[in-house]
């Protein structure tokens, strides 16, 4: 018997920080039609459950066959220059662990991948030195799982999507045959993921100490707010204009990333082209306009309609988000394939 029958929906989730993002596909791969998005916040994994309760396109066990995109706090996405010579030396990626990146390799499941494409390293070959590792803690591999099955769904693949979304970004600047870098800010709650990409791969990453959670006391300091709950839900609740705050609630941020841009312009002699910030709830959008005027950067802006339907993807009649911008866009590079990409220069 048949594992997926022709009825069989493709299905593409993304537990963020802020939001659970879900898309209903005609099938699991390129090309492909989105028939439904859906959003639902964090925290709401009850809301998710009973959608796919109903959800047409399950797979024989009743549940949602699904490629599954995370955003986990401790997460490593760090490209990092290999010594060549060294590759052969047993303890060699461990030392990286353990001095570069603070983690202890036994409790975290890595990969490396090439900078320039995001294919796997093989180290048999050792000729390529600017590389990306990539991984995350196992146990919160495991427990992801486990509470995947409860919410009706089966993980047919868990990726991490920053991984997901450098990739997509590379192809679309090499879509758009951009010339010029692009800093990708992730926004979390603790630490603030920043990256320097081109057309030609990841050039720098970086996390940075200083969250959404950092901004709180600052808000409840300049409020004169009774304690910090208070702030953080004036905060999120989209009732009040933060934007005059906007560089006291982002100057540790921005003294990083302004480091940070520096040195990479010194040693390449390229400027930064634009700015695009991720994972930011809907009422702390604001916060986009704030770092790049600060940072003297244009706002970068996506325009996803003809690099989606170049990669085979287009969506149903009325099945599109409005508007169809950077929040999808982990999504979206969850589902996207590159093979399919039209070579602009052919």
């Amino acid at each position: 018997m048949a594992l997926f029958s022709s009825k069989t929906k493709g299905y593409c989730i993304e537990f963020g920080d802020q939001s659970i993002m879900l898309a209903r596909m005609s099938q699991a791969h390129v090309p492909l039609v989105i028939e439904e998005v859906k959003e639902f916040t964090a925290n709401d994994t009850n809301s998710l459950k009973e959608y796919l309760k109903t959800a047409p396109g399950k797979g024989p066990t009743g549940l949602a066959h699904t490629r599954c995109g995370l955003f986990p706090s401790k997460r490593v996405v760090r490209r990092h220059t290999l010594d060549l010579k060294r590759i052969k030396e047993p303890a060699y990626f461990n030392e990286i662990y353990t001095q570069q990146f603070r983690v202890d390799p036994e409790k975290y499941t890595m990969m490396v991948v090439n900078s320039t494409d995001g294919s796997e390293y093989d180290d048999s070959k050792a000729n390529q030195k600017e590389v990306i590792f990539c991984g995350l803690p196992s146990e919160e591999i495991d427990a992801m799982q486990d509470s995947l099955l409860t919410m009706m769904v089966y993980p047919e693949r868990l990726e991490l999507s920053s991984v997901a979304t450098l990739g997509a970004l590379v192809n679309y600047l090499k879509f758009k045959q951009s010339k010029t870098p692009l800093l990708l800010l992730e926004f979390g709650s603790d630490t603030t993921q920043s990256y320097i990409l081109s057309a030609e791969g990841v050039e720098i990453s970086r996390p940075i100490q200083s969250g959404i959670a950092a901004m709180i006391p600052v808000v409840q300091k300049e409020l004169g707010l009774k304690d910090e709950e208070s702030a953080k839900k004036l905060f999120y609740s989209n009732t009040f204009d933060f934007t005059s705050m906007g560089l006291s609630l982002t100057k540790k941020l921005l003294k990083e990333l302004q480091s940070s841009i520096g040195f990479y312009e010194v040693q390449t002699g390229q400027s930064i082209g634009g700015v695009l910030c991720t994972q930011l709830p809907q009422s702390l959008n604001w916060l986009s306009a704030t770092m790049t005027t600060a940072l003297g950067v244009a706002q970068f802006t996506l325009d996803m309609q003809p690099w989606l339907e170049s990669s085979g993807i287009r969506f149903a009649e009325g099945a599109s988000p409005v508007p169809l911008n950077e929040r999808w866009l982990g999504l979206l590079a969850l589902i996207a394939s590159y093979d399919n990409v039209i070579d602009q220069k052919k």
